[in-house]
């Protein structure tokens, strides 16, 4: 038997995540970022744990805490890891479970950059909306028709076929959606995100920069078995280069997350395991392709699925 394993984004963070797992975890990542982690992840406060610097870290270092209790209990049973895949920052923990990017080093690395997001955008220029049941194409020609040399906006997350999120200059934003209900001759369902800056377009580039500095610090190996990149939707297989890697990895800094597109690489008998906080990949894939079986390992029953099959 073969599994694909899937690595949850920012969103899914909750105060407490981690709780049931052993300090040597926490001292690790501590230690990666240089502050106190541990104490955000369990005891918040949930501000805290939301700032994007703090939230990415927190997320790659619990989806990699299930993934460690995972691999015994595959190997156990015989099943083989096929692929591996993650949504946003979850790519990075996709590829530390893949071998590429040692525990801390994956720590380290979505902590800077969830800092240099941050700090891109001054608060208020940029936003993200999620746009429910429209259709694709119109949203990416809308999205053209409302960006200049001045402002722009880009689908940002193509998350499964009902739900598309933009993201760029706020004015060019709202623009978009004026021009989806033109092309689309109707009303636009379209919800602004809480987020705390616009993340996938083009705003990014100075984070993008920065980042390359960190990565090009870290040491990355060639991958154990294949990972679907975000920024193009392809498989690269085991033992891709690492300068291969590193490139994919900026480019998802600015660039849209093919979510549907990857899940729709999946074949119908697909076996899934969400290895991280919640189940929002969960929902996201069977919306997707709802053939496919979805095991989530963030609840009480998760493991024991596992070692059920």
């Amino acid at each position: 038997m073969k599994a694909i394993i899937v690595f949850p984004g920012q969103g899914t963070q909750y105060v407490g995540m981690g709780k049931n797992f052993d300090q040597t975890y926490f001292d690790r990542a501590n230690s990666a970022v240089s502050y106190d982690l541990k104490s955000i992840m369990l005891e918040g406060p949930a501000d805290t744990l939301k700032l994007t610097e703090n939230t990415q870290p927190a997320i790659v270092a619990h989806s990699l805490m299930l993934w460690d209790k995972l691999q015994p209990i595959l190997s156990k049973k015989g099943i083989s890891v096929e692929k591996v895949l993650g949504h946003s920052v979850g790519e990075y923990a996709a590829l530390a479970a893949a071998g590429v990017l040692s525990f801390e080093d994956a720590v380290r690395a979505v902590h800077f950059r969830g800092k240099f997001m941050q700090e891109a955008v001054p608060a208020g220029k940029g936003t993200m909306y999620a746009i429910l049941k429209q259709d694709q194409d119109i949203i990416v020609k809308a999205c053209k028709m409302a960006s200049n040399t001045d402002e722009s906006v880009q689908p940002a997350n193509f998350n499964e076929p009902n739900q598309v999120v933009i993201s760029g200059d706020r004015s060019a934003c709202e623009a978009a959606i004026k021009h989806m209900e033109e092309l689309s001759g109707g009303r636009v369902k379209a919800i602004e995100l809480q987020v705390s800056a616009p993340f996938h377009c083009a705003l990014m580039k100075p984070a993008e920069e920065k980042l390359e500095t960190v990565l090009r610090e870290l040491k990355f190996n060639s991958p154990k078995f294949s990972y679907i990149a975000n920024i193009d939707a392809n498989e690269y297989p085991a033992g891709t280069e690492s300068e291969t890697i590193i490139k994919n990895l900026l480019k998802q800094v600015c660039g849209s997350v093919l979510w549907t597109q990857s899940v729709q690489s999946l074949q119908d008998d697909a076996l899934v395991i969400e290895c991280g906080p919640g189940k929002v990949l969960s929902g996201l894939i069977k919306k997707i392709n709802p053939n496919i079986r979805v095991i989530s390992l963030d609840n009480e029953t998760g493991f024991d699925e596992v070692e059920a099959l």
